[in-house]
This record gives C-alpha cells, sequence and structure tokens, in this order.
C-alpha cells in the first residue's frame, strides 16, 4: 500500500490527465476504437511502473493466439496482477473483475477505459448475463482476463484452488485458454516499501477447443492450476 500511495503521489498531474482523457474517451466513444483505448491504459500502467520502480519480466509471448479471442486465466496475488499482464500483453484485451472491486478509485476508470465486465456477485441473475455477455465478445474477438480463484487476500506465490465455473467463458465460447503464471506480482502493493520490484507474467501453453472439449470444467481447471503451479515451482528453481 505504501507504494500505491507514493506511485498516486508523484504521478498525480499525470493520473489528472489520464483520467480527464479516459472520461472524454469514455463520452465519445465512437471516435475511439479498442485499440485506442488500449494504448492509453498502457501508458497510464508505463508510468506507474515507472513511478513506483516496478519492473516486469515476460515470458511466453510466442504462447499467445495470433488471431481471435481468447481467456487468460492466471493466478491471483494482489492490485498489480492485471496492471502486470497488460504491460506484458501487446494487443488490447480487458478483465472480468468483481463489481464491488470495480468501483475503487482509478480501476473504475480504467476498467471502464478498458471496456471490461464487472461481476455482481451478489446477484445470479447479474451474473448470468454478465458470462453471457462476455461469451459473445469473446467470440467476436476480445480477449480477457479472468482470475479464477476469485480472490487474493495474502496468496502470495501459493497458488489456491480455482473455481470451475471461471471456465464457462471459455468453454462456451470454444475459444483457446491461456494459462498465466504470475510470480512476485503482490509485491508492488503488497510489500510495505518502495525498493525497486521485479514480478514475472509467464504466458504458458495454450489448451485449444480440440484439447479440453472432452472435459468437465472441474478438470480442466485442474489442468490449468497445476500448469501454473509447475510453472511457479519451476521459475524458482
Amino acid at each position: 500500500m505504501l507504494r500505491l500511495i507514493f506511485v498516486c503521489s508523484v504521478s498525480m498531474p499525470f493520473i489528472l490527465y489520464y483520467l480527464f482523457r479516459a472520461g472524454y474517451i469514455d463520452r465519445h466513444d465512437d471516435k475511439y476504437t479498442e485499440s485506442d483505448r488500449y494504448k492509453i491504459a498502457r501508458r497510464m500502467v508505463g508510468i506507474m511502473k515507472h513511478n513506483g520502480l516496478i519492473k516486469t519480466n515476460v515470458y511466453g509471448k510466442d504462447n499467445l493466439p495470433k488471431n481471435g479471442g481468447y481467456v487468460m486465466y492466471a493466478n491471483h496475488q494482489g492490485k498489480y496482477d492485471s496492471l502486470g499482464i497488460i504491460s506484458a500483453h501487446e494487443n488490447p484485451c480487458t478483465v472480468m473483475i468483481d463489481e464491488k472491486r470495480s468501483h475503487l478509485f482509478l480501476t473504475d476508470q480504467f476498467v471502464t477505459l478498458l471496456k471490461g465486465s464487472r461481476l455482481d456477485k451478489t446477484d445470479m441473475k447479474n451474473q448470468m448475463q454478465t458470462v453471457l455477455n462476455v461469451i459473445a465478445e469473446v467470440k467476436e474477438g476480445r480477449r480477457y482476463i479472468i482470475f479464477p480463484e476469485g480472490g487474493y487476500c495474502h496468496n502470495r506465490n501459493e497458488v489456491h484452488e480455482f473455481m470451475p465455473g471461471a471456465f464457462k467463458c471459455a468453454i462456451k465460447s470454444k475459444s483457446p485458454i491461456i494459462p498465466v503464471a504470475l510470480i512476485d506480482s503482490y509485491k508492488p502493493f503488497e510489500l510495505t516499501s518502495i525498493r525497486p520490484v521485479t514480478t514475472q507474467v509467464h504466458f504458458l501453453e495454450p489448451l485449444y477447443y480440440e484439447d479440453y472439449k472432452d472435459l468437465n470444467s472441474i478438470q480442466i481447471a485442474k489442468i490449468v492450476r497445476d500448469r501454473i503451479i509447475a510453472a511457479i515451482r519451476d521459475a524458482g528453481k
């Protein structure tokens, strides 16, 4: 949290500028493409990384499909997770996020800029509609980040159980599943320090529809979780 306060303090002129820019883009949506929005979002992340002394090493970019929509499933460690993936992912992508968390300051504007999906966990009907919307968008070629653990309370580099239901977005859209292993992603905003930190983003080998079409969501969740755990373990050797 100390680093977040520090970044906001030293970056305030940039924050105000980009908040204004994001609001303008949202009000004039017809003038801006998804690529335009994503470029702005990545600039915001770049400034935050620079001012926050955060470095993110990226591995496995070649594993990302060149065309079409897909869903990235990542372990969850903290507030930097989505930002780290976005900084590593060159083509436009967005995120599915808990409705309550999505309305925090800066997070709200960032999710709106990326046209992310907000999942209201207190409303089953809303959840179903949100999932259906994401499925339709992935079919149309959008790329999503989803955290199947659901939360990140002091997870650090331990991977908790995945919720099988989170994989419906990929299964129903018959899209590639990209496991993403995050390492030390908790450090930027959980450690009480502003010393330089390095995180890692590993894009792992995809599961294509032909690979998982005969499996149920529980089996798929286990495969993805096991691959992420193995990648974190191997990176620590």
